[in-house]
């Protein structure tokens, strides 16, 4: 294993500056990409905020104190705020030479998905709390914000839900992938949008501004997301389905018992239900179910080189090649392997955490030694590389697992506290 841990710090250390651009075309500041080949040019919404916590890891591994990088890290945040509207519409993603979709267009449809204020929060951590280069554009982050509570909330359950299945970051979940727009109350999108609200605060207090709307914002979503989301039979957090039809006292068929629920749980076991413990949602008692009934077992997620992103006991388990959307129907991704080992050390399931770093170290370290690169998503089984060589992104978060089995100091997202 010791083995595998240096062919990936050489191949990290050998690829990190180039994951860096100069400003060009409409993106004014320097920013990262998610690799040095594939994506190569253009800014993406998640994944530069997770690229970005894999390089601050790779540069303390290699005592790095680079400028640039920090420019760049900050470029990200600043490139994406300057194109985002009054109403608070924010790309997905941004490519210097490329026409933006038109933001002032009245039709909905998915924005940058809810971490640019964790991002920007992490670059604050990361230096001192420092904040005031972020001063100048806080209204626009506040109406990315806004924009989500006022497009993307469900009053009735107090969740939120992607408007269509455009970008949802688990690109081909069935929770929402053609599914009805404005369906999905999807699990992953309440716990990054949880952790959001909360950075919103942290940033606001230091700003000298109210945070007290974030914090209630914040606690109200975490009850609801305790209150819809989570199914006591399986002992797993779900996404929601929203579309029902509305309460009409007037409907004759209806009106002697209308519903009492204002959801429908999506009894379909998709990984991002562990997310509930890297955002910190969980208390111990739920966490202590989700692993034992759910992630270690192999039939469901358990897979020998991490955790499947569909259960193998679905109907719609595939591994396929496929891009635009990905296939997340069960293949081994870096970035689903790094959540759930954070949400395992978080409640202090060590010995889960550390399993599950030992197989996303030796499934990279057999990529790199046998291709020289590594892959986007992978086959849970075998380990084979499934699509896109040369992808790197947030797979190079193996770095901060590493450096925690080996008692190093390490960089991290967030603080989460149970």
């Amino acid at each position: 294993m010791q083995q595998y841990a240096e062919l990936i710090h050489d191949y990290s250390r050998n690829n990190y500056r180039l994951m860096t651009r100069e400003p060009n075309g409409m993106l004014a500041h320097p920013f990262i990409v998610p690799g040095s080949k594939t994506y190569s040019n253009s800014l993406w919404d998640w994944d530069s905020w997770l690229t970005n916590i894999a390089v601050r890891q790779i540069m303390k591994d290699n005592d790095d104190c680079d400028p640039w990088f920090a420019a760049c890290e900050k470029g990200c945040i600043l490139n994406f705020l300057e194109h985002t509207t009054d109403e608070g519409k924010m790309p997905i993603t941004i490519t210097p030479d490329s026409t933006l979709p038109d933001l002032n267009s009245r039709q909905k449809t998915n924005i940058h998905k809810p971490c640019l204020a964790q991002h920007a929060a992490f670059i604050i951590r990361e230096n001192s709390g420092d904040a005031e280069w972020l001063r100048p554009y806080v209204h626009k982050l506040k109406a990315f914000v806004r924009y989500y509570r006022e497009n993307m909330y469900h009053a009735e359950t107090g969740l939120y839900f992607w408007l269509d299945d455009l970008a949802i970051g688990v690109d081909n979940d069935p929770c929402t992938f053609y599914r009805p727009e404005g369906s999905s109350a999807s699990i992953y999108l309440n716990c990054m949008m949880y952790q959001e609200l909360l950075s919103m605060a942290y940033i606001c207090r230091l700003m000298g501004e109210g945070s007290t709307e974030y914090e209630a914002e914040a606690a109200g979503l975490k009850d609801a997301v305790n209150e819809h989301l989570w199914d006591e039979r399986n002992g797993f957090y779900y996404s929601a389905d929203l579309n029902l039809l509305p309460i009409n006292p007037d409907q004759w068929l209806h009106r002697g018992k209308p519903r009492h629920w204002s959801c429908l749980i999506q009894r379909i076991d998709c990984w991002s239900g562990f997310m509930a413990m890297w955002a910190g949602i969980a208390d111990k008692e739920r966490a202590q179910r989700m692993v034992s009934e759910n992630l270690l077992k192999p039939e469901l997620f358990n897979g020998n080189y991490g955790i499947c992103t569909l259960a193998k006991t679905e109907k719609m388990y595939c591994i396929v090649k496929s891009g635009n959307p990905s296939c997340w129907l069960g293949p081994v991704w870096g970035i689903s392997n790094y959540m759930c080992y954070r949400g395992l050390m978080n409640y202090g399931f060590t010995e889960a955490a550390t399993e599950l770093a030992m197989k996303t170290i030796r499934l990279f370290g057999e990529d790199l030694q046998k291709c020289g690169e590594l892959h986007e998503y992978y086959h849970p089984d075998t380990g084979e590389g499934v699509n896109n060589p040369g992808f790197q992104n947030w797979n190079l978060l193996v770095n901060n697992m590493i450096a925690e089995l080996e008692g190093r100091s390490v960089v991290k997202e967030v603080e989460v506290s149970i």
